[in-house]
């Protein structure tokens, strides 16, 4: 793969110089005056839905650090991130994530992973040479795209120009001190003959990150059942506590986007090819922390398999390749403007292994039979998915903007191996979509209407036991007759119907609105209806529900902007009952207790069952800034906060929601200087769930220094300095099931250099 990187790489660098020795090319700091949305069905601007929509540029994201998709967005309100080590981030939305209720998508189409699988599922992107990153909160963003109950991430590339290209050249260094990692990345394009030419590439390498010392934490189980108050205090235990790395904690992936267009005044037509291979570490496995109870001999046993397991490697190895097809047709008639269509092909797969480090050679024959016993085989999960849709824009009549939008997905969700949790499923998917915009006496009305046909087949396996309280060795010989193996297939079709409503209008020349109201179904995914397993990433024993209902989700959204010279301000408070909320329950201390003494130890994990019950998510977000002049240039500070309470209707919390966050910044750009210093101050969460403990608060400083410089007729280039965790704080997020055992990473340090052709 390397060999392949490194040759197209030289190929592309001597075949641009050639062909356009003489030609200037456009540099960096050339800006787009208007950020376009995508996403948007309905063709709206971004200062038109300011109140639910985020955009990060592009450059932004090339001059920051190389993050999980979750870090890189957390920082903006009503977003942050469920993490699994430094790979792994998933976004949560409003205290909604999920595969289900926040999708991930690319240039409008899903990101067919198995991200939604497990929590330490990387998300399949590729955030290499993006135009920008869309984050649309709420159930709103039905509007925008094909929508979830709690928003949608949307990265846009070019790796499809929609229009001519001017050559360009970038190529990219990248260097971090808290994993001891680099990154090297380049991209190209041009207009050959006609046809538009786009390729990128990068190849990241980073090891296990430093973590302050004692960020671990151990929870202590007594027989005598500690109050919460008392739950995160730390346990040392052995060295583990102070090793100042997170083991198992590396990643390194390697990219390619290589796509084509052709570009005339009947439209575009252009396809694509992407393929994205990583290797990451899993820095916890549920296996190595058992049962919560123990007896001392049960306690004993479990520290002799600990130190079993502590010289193991475990690590997931990925490999995707999508192809896209996509375009855009004019239509010369009085009804259909012009029609858009896509059709994507994924292949992805995902292989969990084991693998045990070398021993010393005077231990070898003692534990070789013993390491044979221990030795789990790999487990594959995978997705094979096809995606294909139109949307047509009508013709303006009488000031009514329309589209209508067709799409199908198909995905074939496989998982085999040792430590399988669920038996294969389909999924297939098919909406159909009504948009609308006009402009009333009353303000602008956006109106959207989705209709969903969804199957999802399964099967689910139960194991009968027989004479489960006899002798062990009167079982023996007799050991493979003892589980009778029963499964039950389901056909589950389900029919859903959405609506979203919006109406914006200027109250004054400074003061502005956006009220949303929606209506929102979700079917249950194939995870929540077909579980049935040990999911060891999560230390649990996970099983679904075949019989759970579609959610149903009742949003209100009201936002206030204001702007007035160098001053602005916003507001937006938002509402959010869901009917039929499906969550992950843990069993009690006592219901475990009483399984134990029954025999059903489901792998010494902790039971969680796939339940449904009424919800209620409520919360705010505002925002104040001011931007003057300073010394040489421009001063832009901000401070903004975000909450939101998630409770069930009986009163009892909803588990893993993000706690209350401050968000300050201050932005000083001077020329082809940028400084941008950002501190999150994030407050504990005491709002727990059964078998939740509280997570105490931190303070997140980070900042990032970029200068161009400008080469002349060569190009240019942007040196990005930049720090993270700056006051090495020990931060974990609450909403990540292994909090206590995977904490974010300390002080980092390092550098980008991008030179442009």
């Amino acid at each position: 793969m390397k060999v392949f990187f490194y040759g197209l790489m030289a190929m592309s660098l001597v075949l641009i110089q050639y062909i356009n020795a003489d030609e200037p090319s456009p540099t960096s700091n050339e800006k787009v005056e208007e950020v376009v949305v995508t996403a948007s069905f309905i063709d709206l601007s971004k200062s038109q839905i300011e109140g639910t929509l985020h955009v990060v540029a592009g450059e932004d994201v090339t001059n920051s650090p190389t993050q999980s998709l979750g870090e890189i967005i957390d920082n903006l309100l009503g977003v942050s991130s469920t993490d699994y080590g430094a790979a792994v981030g998933q976004p949560v939305i409003r205290g909604m994530s999920g595969s289900g209720r926040v999708k991930v998508l690319n240039n409008g189409m899903n990101s067919a992973d198995v991200s939604g699988i497990g929590a330490d599922h990387i998300n399949d992107i590729c955030l290499n040479e993006i135009q920008q990153i869309e984050v649309v909160r709420g159930p709103a963003s039905l509007l925008y795209s094909n929508g979830a109950i709690g928003g949608i991430v949307n990265i846009v590339d070019e790796a499809i120009p929609s229009t001519d290209l001017e050559t360009y050249m970038r190529i990219g260094l990248e260097t971090q001190s808290v994993n001891d990692g680099d990154s090297v990345h380049f991209s190209t394009g041009s207009n050959l003959g006609g046809v538009n030419l786009t390729f990128s590439a990068k190849d990241s390498q980073f090891g296990n990150y430093d973590i302050p010392n004692g960020a671990i934490i151990h929870l202590e189980e007594h027989d005598d059942h500690e109050d919460e108050d008392h739950a995160e205090e730390e346990h040392e235990e052995g060295h583990e506590e102070n090793l100042g790395f997170l083991a198992n904690s590396d990643y390194e992936q390697e990219t390619y986007r290589l796509g084509l267009s052709k570009v005339s005044d009947w439209g575009y037509i252009g396809a694509s090819f992407r393929s994205v291979e990583s290797t990451y570490g899993i820095p916890f496995h549920g296996e190595e922390h058992g049962h919560e109870e123990h007896g001392h001999e049960e306690h004993e046993d479990e520290e002799e398999e600990h130190d079993e397991h502590e010289g193991e490697r475990i690590f997931s190895a990925t490999d995707s390749d999508v192809f896209d097809l996509k375009g855009s047709f004019n239509f010369d008639n009085g009804f259909i403007q012009n029609a858009d269509f896509f059709l994507r092909d994924s292949d992805y797969s995902l292989t969990e292994q084991h693998a045990e480090e070398a021993h010393e050679d005077e231990h070898e024959d003692e534990h070789e039979d013993e390491h044979e016993g221990h030795s789990e085989g790999p487990t594959t999960f995978s997705n094979d998915a096809q995606e294909y849709g139109a949307t047509f824009n009508l013709s303006a009549m009488n000031n009514l903007d329309q589209k209508i939008a067709i799409k199908s997905l198909s995905e074939e969700i496989s998982i085999l191996g040792a430590e399988a949790f669920m038996l294969p499923a389909d999924s297939d998917e098919v909406t159909f979509g009504y948009y609308a915009s006009t402009d009333t006496p009353f303000g602008k009305v956006d109106l959207g209407v989705r209709y969903d046909r969804i199957s999802r087949e399964g099967s689910v396996m139960h194991e009968e036991e027989h004479d489960e309280h006899e002798h062990e060795d009167e079982h023996e010989d007799e050991h493979e007759g003892e589980h009778e193996a029963e499964i039950d297939y389901f056909d589950r079709d389900i029919n859903s119907t959405s609506y979203s409503l919006a109406l914006s209008n200027d109250l004054s020349e400074n003061l502005s609105y956006n009220l949303g109201a929606s209506y929102l179904e979700r079917a249950p995914t194939s995870v929540e209806l077909f579980m049935n397993g040990a999911h060891l990433a999560t230390g649990r024993f996970e099983v679904g529900n075949t019989a759970l209902e579609t959610e149903e989700a009742t949003n209100y959204d009201f936002t206030l902007n204001y702007e007035n010279d160098n001053f602005f301000a916003s507001f937006t408070y938002f509402s959010n009952d869901i009917d039929n909320y499906i969550y992950l329950q843990d069993e009690s201390e006592e219901e475990h207790e009483e399984h134990e003494e029954e025999g059903e130890h489901h792998a010494g994990l902790i039971l969680a069952n796939y339940l449904q019950k009424d919800a209620e998510l409520n919360g705010f977000e505002w925002e104040i800034g001011s931007s003057f002049g300073f010394i040489n240039g421009d001063m832009t500070l901000s401070a903004g906060y975000d909450y939101v309470r998630a409770e069930f209707t009986d009163g009892t919390n909803i588990p893993r929601i993000a706690p209350r966050r401050a968000i300050y910044s201050a932005e000083y750009v001077e020329g082809d200087l940028k400084a941008l210093l950002a501190y999150k101050d994030v407050s504990e969460q005491l709002n727990v769930s059964e078998g939740e403990t509280p997570t105490a608060g931190y303070k997140m400083l980070d900042l990032r220094v970029t200068k161009t410089f400008d080469m002349g007729n060569d190009g240019s280039i942007d040196l990005s300095i930049f720090g993270t965790n700056l006051l090495d704080e020990k931060a974990r997020n609450h909403t990540s099931f292994v909090k206590n055992e995977v904490p974010l990473a300390g002080r980092n340090i390092g550098a980008k250099l991008v030179y442009n052709f």
